[in-house]
């Protein structure tokens, strides 16, 4: 008997672009649902970065989806959107506030055409506020929910962080809220609006320098460098190897007791300036220098190895090509090397989320070329003749700008 996973069965409408909408209809298709990639002609935003083959992100956020090419704009277009909206059960956008309005098809029209639809929207500030119509791209979100000036060494310069924390934060916020939304369905019978400002979704991941400030603590300087962020612990940083660094992480007594082991230096556990947590934290920079002193003359593998025995919190800092080929992640299957019909052998990732009573997640198809499934999704769910297609392709509605002749 096959296992049945959780959206099996479900239809998922993603318009959306570059990361935080495509990462949550990616999730939600992982988990079983029918995810149908809308795009404009000239295609995501993502898809335009290069054109003589599809760009890596694009193919790594769109696994498993079908790509639809539908002009909005044009009156024949929205028609055949609103058709297919009548037949879904969830909507994915993350434009900014106002464009899908502006086209006809917010959530008061999609609404009533489909009472049972699930609207899950994501912009940069929210649907209100005084930010609302502020551009939002991950680093402008970076910049205003604060981590960016939480990130970098204390004399230097605010810095972003080197992912789109703010997109992916996003994205997944707004696939936990429209399965929420799903199970509320299930009791009501009626859908709803989900709503995900990236802005506030950033900040929750400043706990720790969020917990500075509400604590009253002036002394914390706005940026730490690799230090805990309310500077409350030491050892915490990265330390120099012969081989690159490692970060280092005592949070309990008995981790800085084993650290002393190792270090050869038992003494430094009873030290009236270093034995509590408090007390290393007013000294960080010397702890540091001797900690530093210690890794300095080994291999990231050895200060692993050897932390690792001792039960204290260390990892290697890892590259990105180091972590493409990460023998853990090789042994979870979280890499999976699929054929793509112009990238070819492409290495993409599953999802973090297992479900153990639903089966491991799956590549079943590549990310889709623009407009792969327009033809055979329109006259699937929506009943078009042959005829009828060839004339929308004709009058440039379902036609991809890249097969259009000058």
């Amino acid at each position: 008997m096959a296992i049945r996973r959780p959206l099996d069965g479900m239809l998922v409408l993603d318009l959306g672009q570059i990361y935080n909408g495509p990462y949550c209809g990616l999730t939600l298709g992982f988990m079983g649902a029918r995810v149908l990639k809308i795009e404009p002609p000239e295609g995501d935003v993502v898809r335009r970065r290069k054109r003589e083959v599809e760009p890596w992100p694009l193919v790594m956020l769109n696994s498993n989806k079908e790509s639809v090419v539908l002009d909005l704009k044009q009156a024949r277009g929205k028609e055949l959107f609103l058709e297919l909206v009548a037949k879904a059960d969830v909507l994915i956008e993350n434009f900014a506030v106002g464009v899908m309005d502006r086209l006809g098809i917010g959530w008061d029209v999609l609404h009533k055409i489909n009472p049972r639809l699930v609207y899950g929207g994501s912009s940069g500030f929210g649907l209100d506020g005084p930010y609302r119509d502020l551009a939002a791209m991950d680093v402008t979100v970076q910049a205003m929910s604060g981590i960016m000036n939480s990130t970098g060494q204390p004399d230097g310069p605010p810095t972003k962080a080197g992912a789109a924390v703010c997109d992916f934060l996003a994205g997944i916020h707004l696939a936990a809220g429209i399965l929420g939304a799903l199970v509320q369905r299930e009791r009501t019978g009626h859908g709803q609006r989900v709503e995900v400002a990236m802005h506030e979704a950033a900040v929750i991941a400043l706990a720790s320098a969020m917990g500075a400030v509400m604590d009253g603590d002036t002394s914390v300087p706005q940026r730490t460098g690799n230090r805990h962020p309310a500077l409350a612990m030491a050892p915490y940083n990265t330390y120099p190897c012969t081989d690159g660094f490692v970060a280092i992480f005592t949070s309990a007594e008995r981790h800085w007791h084993s650290m002393c082991d190792l270090l050869g230096r038992p003494d430094l556990a009873k030290h009236p300036e270093y034995s509590s947590t408090v007390g290393r934290a007013r000294n960080m920079a010397e702890i540091d220098d001797i900690v530093g002193a210690w890794t300095i003359t080994r291999t990231k593998d050895e200060v692993l190895r050897l932390l690792n025995e001792a039960h204290v919190p260390c990892a290697p800092v890892k590259t990105a090509r180091e972590v493409a080929h990460d023998p853990h992640l090789e042994a979870r299957g979280f890499w999976v090397d699929i054929e793509h019909p112009r990238r070819g052998a492409t290495r993409v990732p599953i999802s973090p989320i297992r479900l153990h009573a639903g089966g491991k997640p799956e590549i079943k198809s590549p990310a889709p070329m623009l407009g792969q499934h327009t033809e055979a999704v329109l006259a699937e769910l929506l009943g078009l003749k042959a005829a009828e297609l060839a004339t929308l392709r004709a009058q440039r509605v379902t036609e991809p700008v890249t097969e259009r002749k000058a």
